[in-house]
């Protein structure tokens, strides 16, 4: 199958999955104390650089991410606008012709208005690129130190749209010629 095929066929099925998955959940998933927040799909908007050296490849990108609401509030109790969050994604990254698989997990720290409608978050942890070589960029290995900072805003009943910044880096570790990426994405999410 071609590499744009490719590409299209796993970015038809993230869609899928998540249009499935949101409209089929008829209440939060409970695991060990975690509690599912919210669904999103996630498309990169924009090609600008922030952190780092200037990337020399061009990058589309398409995920979905699950966002888990952890057991423990930092800065008060149960009725803090404070929490801790589980953030997971797993998506297509397109590059120079090579499509790869990318799966992320980051705790996070989030925060809430008083009811809910605004909510943003920050966090950082790993991510893990199936290819790291690109014709004119090296990440440097499969696992990535990632980090990211999202907005979002409850625009319907449970649907809400948000701003998600991710940056992959190796942050030197597999050698100072490796570059990462950052990535400017509008997420479209149904809370739970």
């Amino acid at each position: 199958m071609a590499p744009g095929r490719t590409c299209l066929t796993l970015t038809l099925s993230l869609a899928l999955t998540f249009a499935l998955t949101a409209a089929l959940a008829p209440a939060p998933a409970v695991a060990a104390g975690m509690e599912l927040d919210s669904l999103s799909l996630r498309v990169r908007i924009g090609e600008k650089r922030v952190l780092g050296r200037e990337q020399p490849e061009s990058f589309r990108a398409l995920d979905a991410m699950a966002n888990y609401r952890l057991p423990w509030a930092p800065l008060g109790d149960a009725g803090s606008p404070w929490g801790a969050r589980l953030l997971a994604s797993a998506g297509v990254l397109r590059g120079a012709g090579k499509t790869a698989l990318a799966l992320s997990l980051m705790p996070a720290l989030a925060w809430q208005s008083g009811g809910g409608r605004l909510q943003a978050d920050i966090g950082t942890g790993l991510g893990f690129l199936s290819q790291y070589r690109y014709a004119q960029q090296d990440f440097g290995g499969n696992l990535q130190g990632a980090l990211t900072f999202g907005l979002s805003l409850g625009v319907y009943r449970q649907y809400a749209l948000g701003y998600r910044f991710v940056h992959y880096s190796d942050a030197g570790a597999y050698g100072p010629d490796t570059i990462g990426a950052d990535f400017h994405m509008l997420e479209i999410s149904r809370r739970f």
